[in-house]
């Protein structure tokens, strides 16, 4: 009696907690945009050449300029009231710019000016270079292109792009996900528990990250809120969608609702638990990445599948037991009531049986075949499709190649010991248009050359003319503009190779624990391998004849394969583990069956969830965003529909009890299921 009564209070008491902590966190969550660091040097490959010059900006009086460069282009030749106009922005623009600005150039062929308006780098420069894209829009003569590009350029395109889209993707995910929870309950009260839930994991997850980044130094880059958001926002609502299925069931066999929210937990919690677990530690392995995006992402995302766990295990049972039966309504689960009649997922697994072997050897044929849509994948997006709109900064880019140098938008920067060594290398070097007049550092050990190549910096012969120069002059370290992007690209390279097989790895051992077999785990892994590589070709080929995007963005294929092994693993989990226990009691076939039927409808409408949640990405107008939504999108449908549904639980049959080696069969459950005879009797 005491133990019962101690438990009613309970529910009230953790209901009083999360209510303290939601009063708490939801005004630091909403200063997270204020730990936002954008340009910073952590965001770049750890230990890489334009790391260094980055790092070493500080020693030069002019280390945080970012110019703001205005093109002007007139294609019949520039006129006396072109001129008059750049000398007019030159005037009205002194008191934004850093230091004074210089004089026009004119191009060689007189077609163009180009005025340089160094800006500091540090605060609001996509502010400040709004202020230079206004000036050059008043009075421009007739016939005269006038574009914003340089450092400051791109800064405004970027800072653009992400104040458009942060809340109406998160308005939108939303909405898709009421939608998914209404179709799938058919309650006009029950969606919105989990929407709750997720939110207030949000606001709590925001509100850790904000305090970690405020005093802790934790680096938040821009564009980890919103992959945050997704991720949150999904991965609470398909933990919410599993314990409330559980519960359902509990609520069928137990008179009161307590107990039946104590066998719920008790039979829910290890494959949530162990979901939680490959989630975050399988993030948590981007701290072996080099790419400091990617290493940076590691443990914001943990703590976001964290802080989702503890919500959904501690304030959805408390809502739920304090609302009472009727929150299912109109279908209220009532004690006694007969298991739900057999419904789609019972006729696919009676199919699947009918002939395993044949499914699942046609199934991998068919992963095969999108798979091959990788063989023509190119990796690497230019500036011109950074966004999924051309921005200003790149067709202001695009007039300064026409014009001048390819390079002159965005100079490589040099740093060295030994000037006169290194000036005479770069000018006797090919590719390089001009060497820039030589910057002591303010300690006078380093000095710093700007040099402008002959080629557009995204180009591969400008990346030639780099690799070239690093060989060719070890006395210096380059940096910016096409140094950086190899330096990017390389960094990608070696977190694939590292991540990749530590994300495997983890997740099998974790299955290997959980499930207590070897061959099970090893057959769920490959088969989501296979469905990331199928996902990853049917995406290509959609990016490239759909969206018209020429390469994919140089993180698309690590963040893919990370959420969609993680989370993809995350379905086979809860269908095995359910498998699992079901075979324990009515034997290996029977617990396939069975595990497939009553997981199939909560564990595709999680998919679903997830699914939107992800494919919202895809309305924004950053490309690699895009990119990784619809590939998780995508990938998460493949395996929850065709992977989970029918492949695996096709080898399930075919490998009979030898799915569970070395144990000879499951071990037996905790207590209190249906007798093995019902369960057989409604399989038949």
């Amino acid at each position: 009696m005491l133990l019962s009564r101690k438990r009613r209070l309970l529910k009230w008491a953790v209901l009083a907690f999360w209510v303290a902590v939601t009063a708490v966190a939801v005004p630091l969550a909403s200063r997270l945009p204020d730990v936002v660091q954008a340009d910073s040097t952590a965001e770049l490959p750890r230990g890489a050449q334009s790391t260094r010059v980055d790092e070493l900006a500080d020693r030069f009086a002019d280390g945080d300029i970012a110019p703001g460069i205005l093109v002007y282009v007139r294609p019949s030749g520039v006129t006396g009231a072109d001129r008059a106009k750049a000398y007019a922005d030159r005037r009205a623009l002194a008191p934004v710019a850093a230091a004074p600005i210089a004089a026009p150039v004119p191009s060689r062929d007189g077609r163009a000016l180009m005025l340089t308006v160094p800006l500091r780098g540090e605060g609001a420069l996509a502010d400040k270079a709004g202020k230079l894209r206004d000036q050059a829009a008043r009075g421009t003569p007739p016939g005269l292109e006038v574009r914003l590009t340089g450092p400051a350029g791109s800064a405004l395109d970027v800072g653009d792009a992400f104040k458009k889209v942060d809340k109406p993707v998160l308005i939108a995910t939303v909405v898709l996900v009421a939608l998914a929870l209404l179709l799938t309950y058919r309650s006009p009260i029950l969606w919105l528990l989990p929407i709750v839930n997720a939110a207030i994991a949000l606001q709590t997850t925001g509100a850790v990250v904000y305090l970690l980044g405020e005093h802790a130094g934790l680096y938040v880059a821009d564009g980890t809120a919103t992959i945050l958001n997704a991720l949150v926002f999904g991965i609470s609502t398909d933990y919410a969608l599993l314990l409330l299925a559980r519960y359902r069931e509990e609520l069928r066999r137990h008179p009161d609702r307590h107990d039946a929210m104590s066998a719920a937990l008790r039979r829910s919690a290890a494959p949530i638990a162990a979901s939680a677990a490959t989630v975050s530690l399988g993030l948590l392995c981007l701290l072996a990445a080099r790419m400091g995006f990617n290493y940076a992402l590691g443990p914001i995302g943990a703590i976001g599948v964290l802080g989702g766990l503890v919500v959904v295990m501690s304030l959805l049972p408390a809502l739920l037991v304090i609302l009472g039966r009727w929150v299912f309504w109109p279908r209220i689960p009532r004690h006694g009531d007969a298991p739900p009649a057999r419904g789609l997922w019972d006729r696919i697994g009676a199919g699947v049986a009918a002939r395993p072997r044949l499914v699942w050897v046609g199934g991998l044929a068919v992963l095969a075949a999108l798979a091959a849509g990788c063989l023509g994948i190119s990796t690497g997006l230019d500036r011109a499709h950074f966004l999924t709109t051309t921005p200003g900064s790149a067709v202001g880019e695009r007039l300064l190649a026409q014009h001048y140098p390819g390079g002159q938008g965005r100079p490589l920067q040099v740093v060295t010991d030994e000037p006169d060594t290194v000036a005479a290398a770069l000018r006797a070097s090919p590719g390089v248009a001009r060497v820039g007049t030589p910057e002591r550092s303010t300690d006078g050990r380093l000095t710093k050359f700007d040099v402008v190549l002959t080629d557009p910096p995204d180009g591969e012969a400008a990346k030639g003319t780099v690799r070239a120069l690093r060989d060719a002059i070890p006395e210096a370290d380059f940096g910016a503009s096409t140094a950086r992007l190899i330096d990017l690209a390389d960094a990608q390279s070696h977190d694939r190779r590292v991540v990749i097989p530590l994300v495997l790895g983890v997740v099998l051992l974790i299955l290997m624990a959980l499930l207590r077999a070897i061959v099970a785990p090893l057959l769920v892994v490959a088969t989501v391998v296979a469905s990331y590589f199928a996902a990853l070709g049917a995406a290509w080929l959609l990016f490239r004849y759909g969206f018209g995007f020429p390469a994919l963005d140089i993180q698309v294929a690590l963040m893919g394969f990370l959420f969609m092994v993680a989370l993809g693993v995350d379905y086979n989990l809860f269908l095995v583990s359910r498998i699992r226990e079901e075979a324990a009691r009515s034997g290996h076939r029977a617990g396939v069956l069975r595990g497939l039927g009553v997981t199939g409808g909560v564990i595709s409408s999680a998919g679903l969830v997830l699914a939107a949640t992800f494919g919202v990405l895809g309305v924004m107008p950053i490309t690699m965003m895009v990119q990784i939504g619809v590939l998780v999108s995508l990938g998460v449908l493949l395996d929850t529909f065709f992977v989970r549904s029918v492949i695996v639980p096709a080898l399930a049959l075919d490998a009979g009890h030898r799915f569970w080696w070395p144990a000879r069969r499951p071990e037996a459950p905790s207590p209190t299921g249906p007798p093995a005879e019902l369960i057989n009797a409604k399989l038949a």
